[in-house]
Order: structure tokens, then sequence, then C-alpha cells
């Protein structure tokens, strides 16, 4: 009996969304967008699907370059029986912090494996020296099952990552800081200020992708673009409560750091 596969995304910003939904729509698979969606709940989420036996979990500034490597991917996946498959957040062209989680970037889930053995409440709560939220998920799946850690490297742009496969052909090319992609430049000096705006290279790192696809850009219509604003204003009224909520176990973890001197 053939897998059933989907892709995944957790997204907040529509107009990056269908950009990306553009390239990897060509795998075959249902695409499912996830919304206001906290970084590792979703992987619950993907998890409650039981329509779902294998899921592409690509984020919405991951573009796609070879659908056939991703196919040829998933085969060895389920063949072989790897729970995961994905980047780790050690390597140098990722993060350079923990070698045994793989960055949600980009992963495939061997669902029905790791349906065996999951259970919610064997997920420990985040500690102070996680660096992330999914860090706990993660950490347990690596104790549980074999991941696939696949080779990437740094892009010329000096911050993307190039996903690779184990033949070193580029299967997705990683923009990070999308959080920035339509944020002013006003706001983002006040919130993030060594970052500045990420515009103009992930935009140009989708028009790389879509020409080593050999696809033309998406047109958006004026109806596109009312829809791409209105969208960003239902989603900062979500996430803007959700990043307030975090705040008290931020400020216990910054207190902790300093009184262990970390």
């Amino acid at each position: 009996m053939e897998p059933r596969i989907k892709v995944f995304t957790r997204s907040f910003d529509l107009k990056l969304y269908r950009y990306a939904k553009g390239l990897f729509e060509g795998l075959g698979y249902p695409c499912v967008r996830l919304t206001d969606q906290s970084a590792d709940g979703y992987f619950y989420t993907m998890l409650r699907d039981k329509d779902c036996d294998i899921a592409i979990n690509i984020d919405e500034d991951a573009f796609l370059v070879d659908p056939q490597a991703v196919h040829e991917l998933v085969d060895r996946v389920v063949r072989e029986g790897w729970a995961n498959a994905g980047y780790s957040d050690g390597d140098a062209a990722t993060t350079g912090r923990n070698a045994l989680v793989t960055n949600p970037f980009f992963n495939v889930f061997n669902l029905s494996l790791i349906r065996t053995k999951f259970d919610r409440s064997a997920i420990p709560p985040r500690g102070f020296e996680d660096a992330e939220p999914y860090y706990p998920f993660f950490l347990w799946l690596s104790s549980e099952f074999r991941t696939l850690y696949l080779p990437c490297r740094r892009h010329a742009d000096g911050i993307s990552t190039i996903a690779l496969d184990e033949q070193g052909r580029t299967l997705c090319m990683h923009s990070w800081f999308s959080r920035f992609y339509s944020m002013p430049s006003w706001l983002v000096r006040r919130v993030e200020p060594s970052q500045g705006r990420q515009k103009a290279r992930i935009d140009a790192l989708i028009r790389e992708a879509y020409a080593l696809r050999g696809l033309q850009l998406p047109a958006f219509s004026p109806a596109d673009r009312m829809a791409f604003v209105f969208n960003k204003i239902l989603r900062w009224v979500v996430k803007v409560p959700q990043r307030l909520a975090r705040w008290p176990w931020k400020l216990r973890r910054a207190l902790h750091k300093k009184q262990s001197g970390a």
C-alpha cells in the first residue's frame, strides 16, 4: 500500500507562502497551510492527521529546487525506516547549536512510524537550556528513532542555507529571517536592529529558485495583494498575544542564566 503523503507549511506571510507553494505544488501532494501554530505545536497537528503517513514539512521561506530529489528522499525514508530526515541544527550552515535536533525548515517525517511510540506526555517541557521551543520534540524523536541527517552549505548571499541530499543535489534553499520579510525597516530596527530588512535578499532567492526550476514567477492581482494585507493584519492580531504569553518564561530564563552565571 502506497503511503499517503502531504506537504505541511507553518505560515505567517500569505505572499511568501504563495511564492513557496508555487514551487512545491510540483511534488503532486496535497498542501496544507498551518497558521497561528506555535513553533512546536504544529508537529502535533501533523501527527493528529490520520489521513497522512508521511509529512514533508517545509517552511514558507524554503524554496524547493528539485522535486525528483525530494521524491527519492521520501522513498528512502519509507524503505529504510527512518523516522525523520532533515538538517542538523548544529551544522555551521544552519545555526551551529544542537547537533541532535533537525532545524524544521525542512523535514520528511515518517508519521506512521513515529505514532508507534508517540505520547504527548513523554515530551518534556522546554528547559532553559533549549534554544527553541521545538527542541524537546526533536530530542525525544532522536532518542526513540533513527534520524537521517543530510548535508547542507551556506548560500553565496552569506545567510541562506542550501539544503542538499547525499548525492549533492539541491533540495531547497532556505532564506532564514522571513519574519522580517514584510516588516517595515523602522520596526525591524526597534525589534531586532542587527537584522535589517530582509525582503530584497529573500526576493532574490525566490527569483533564483524559480529560474532553476524554469518557472515564471506568479503574477499577483490587486485582489491578491489586498488578501495579503488582510492576512497580515489577521496574523498579527493572533501573534501578538502569543508573543506576550511567552514573556514570563523568557524572563524566568533570563533570571536563571543570570543566577547561574551563564
